[in-house]
Formats: C-alpha cells, structure tokens, sequence
C-alpha cells in the first residue's frame, strides 16, 4: 500500500484499494463463500492485480520527469540523515555547537561506528511535523550550522577519521539575518577548507542537493546519489521565479536545470547512482539503508589507504574541473529575424 501518494502515483494506489477489497473479501468466511458460488476466484483475482500493478508501478517510476524526481526527492516519507544516521551505523553520538554561540538543528552530526571503523557522520536533516520542520527550518542551515559542520570536520582529521556527509537541503538559509551573520563567507569557507581536509570524505546525496547549502558540505572524494535524488544549482521554484517570474513554472524550470540523478551522472558531477527500492527509498527504508552501507563501505575501502596529499589534490582537480564549457561558434542571426540575437540562438530560429 502507497502512503502519501503523489500524483502520478495515483493509479498505483487505486490497485493497491482494489486489492485490498479483494484480501478482505478473501479474510471474510461469508463473503468469501458467496464468491466462490459466484465462480470467482479470490486467490487469482488478487494475483491478477497484483501483476498488473507491479507493470504499472515499473512504467510509471522508469519515466519519471524532472519535476515527479524533484516531488519524489520531497517525499514527506522519505528517510533523512538521522534516519539513515539510525540504520547505518552504531554507537552514534550527536555533537551539538559551532564553537561560537549557537547550534542550528538544520545540521546534525558526531562520532560513530561504521562496523569497525570509527567515522565523523553528519548531513542536514528536516522534519516531518511543523513542529520539527520549524526546528530544523526545514533543512536550510544557517551560517551556524556550516561552522558546526566544520568543527566536526576539522575534529575528524585532528582523530584521522573519515567523514560521512548526507546532503538534503532545498538551499541555504537566504533572509537578511542570515546575510548579517555571514551566510556567505559560511559556505565558503566549508568549500575552502573541505578541499584541504587530509581524511576520506564520503558524500550522499539523499534528497534534494540545492544550491550552495547542498555544495557547502559535499566537497567529497566520492559523491554517491540516490535514484531519486536530485542536485542543482537552485531549486526549481527559485529558478523558476527568476527566469519567468512566475514560481508555478517550477516543473519547466526542473526539466531545463538537469538536475536528475541520471544528469548528474552523465556531468560527472557524481561518482555512482544507487538504484532504490521501487517506489522510492521511503517505500523500504531498510533496503535503501543497506544499498547505502555498502556503497559507504566500499568507497571507504578503497579510500582509508590512500595518503591525506593525495585525497586533497584529488578533490580539488575533481571540483575544479566541474562546470567546464566548451565554446561553440555562434551561429549568424539571418537579416529577417525578429529576435535578438541572444533569443535566436536559444530559440534556434534561423538554424537549417
């Protein structure tokens, strides 16, 4: 059965309903007797529609668009860093505080245990009630929670233990107070300072990865994305604001920013994509946990004998050689166009 169900995943759950009507009927001795004199077969009837929605979930979740990945990133069940946090490893201990004053709960993260190996594990975390949601600000840190990420940070390679990060964030905190307290300088100084870090650092991208409040905290030596992930320079509501000014455009602007799992492998903007159970990680959280463990596990493996000068210049190649473009000759604007020539070119009048 579908919880919460996205639009698209309507028709999937009205099967669910309906095979659900078909169990009952078979658990009910009366209505069960009246079927079977009516020459319905309960069992096959129930193994009819369960085939029949499994095609559908299976069509359905390989054709996704942008915009149901971006819905399906949101999912209000789908399992967050502390979740994951839960699964995954033992002896977890949160560490709280940037060593300034405050502690922003739209970060989390401390010391654990990832079978033998003692690692420094954090990642932004939302929350599933109001309640929470207000407490974590709904996964958009402020500039306290990128000092406290650093903290831990540095704390992992002054203990030479690597650093697990699980990103799911729409974006930064972005009001007037979090300019005030230096949002900006933040990030950057994570981006600095994570390129230098002489320990592994492993990167999950589990929800949404937007915009700098993602990036602040994924300079990794290997990025891993869930399916259904997604990653972007900004969320779709934001870029659809600027571009049209019109923030109902979200589902336009998710298909122009190429920020599915699927692009961002094709960009080499990650290093591996893990398939999730259908459906979607919150539809077997326990699967997923464990699709990721070992995804972490190997990237580890491979990792912790590498030396820190190695990682460092690694990392920082990899995330400079990022967004590179290649310059393409223009195309001339024919004399009887009616657009600019910056319109033409995106619009492709003009070309044969």
């Amino acid at each position: 059965m579908l919880s919460n169900p996205l639009d698209f995943e309507k028709p999937i759950a009205e099967l669910d309903d309906l095979i659900g009507e078909l169990k009952k009927v078979g658990s009910d001795p009366a209505e069960r007797q009246e079927a079977v004199a009516n020459g319905i077969d309960i069992e096959a009837e129930i193994g009819r529609f369960e085939a029949k929605r499994e095609l559908m979930a299976r069509k359905i979740y390989s054709s996704l668009t942008p915009w149901n990945e971006v819905q399906m990133a949101r999912h209000v069940d789908r399992p967050y860093t502390l979740d994951y946090i839960g699964m995954i490893f033992e002896d977890f201990l949160e560490l709280h505080g940037d060593r300034n004053g405050a502690d922003d709960p739209a970060i989390v993260g401390g010391v654990a245990k990832l079978g033998s190996q003692q690692v420094v594990v954090m990642g932004h975390q939302k929350g599933r009630d109001l309640k929470a949601r207000q407490l974590r600000n709904f996964g958009s840190a402020r500039p306290a929670g990128f000092r406290k990420a650093l903290r831990l940070m540095k704390m992992a390679e002054k203990f030479h233990r690597p650093i697990v990060v699980f990103v799911d964030t729409p974006a930064a905190e972005a009001n007037l107070l979090a300019e005030e307290d230096g949002i900006s300088m933040s990030i950057a100084i994570c981006l600095r300072e994570m390129v230098t870090l002489t320990v592994p650092i492993i990167v999950a991208v589990i929800g949404e990865g937007g915009s700098g409040g993602a990036l602040g905290i994924a300079v990794g030596d290997r990025v891993i994305m869930l399916e259904h992930s997604v990653y972007s320079v900004i969320p779709p509501e934001g870029c659809a604001a600027i571009l049209w000014n019109d923030r109902s455009r979200a589902a336009d602007a998710a298909g122009a920013l190429k920020l599915t799992s699927k692009h961002a492998l094709e960009f080499g903007l990650v290093d591996e994509v893990l398939e999730e159970p259908l459906g979607g990680a919150h539809r077997d959280p326990v699967e997923m946990a464990n699709r990721l463990k070992s995804a972490i596990c190997g990237a580890l493996g491979k990792l912790v004998s590498v030396d820190g000068e190695t990682l460092t210049q690694g990392r920082y190649d990899r995330f400079r050689n990022m967004g590179q473009w290649i310059e393409l000759e223009s195309t001339p604007q024919p004399a009887h166009s009616s657009l600019p020539a910056e319109l033409a070119r995106e619009s492709g009048e003009g070309k044969g």
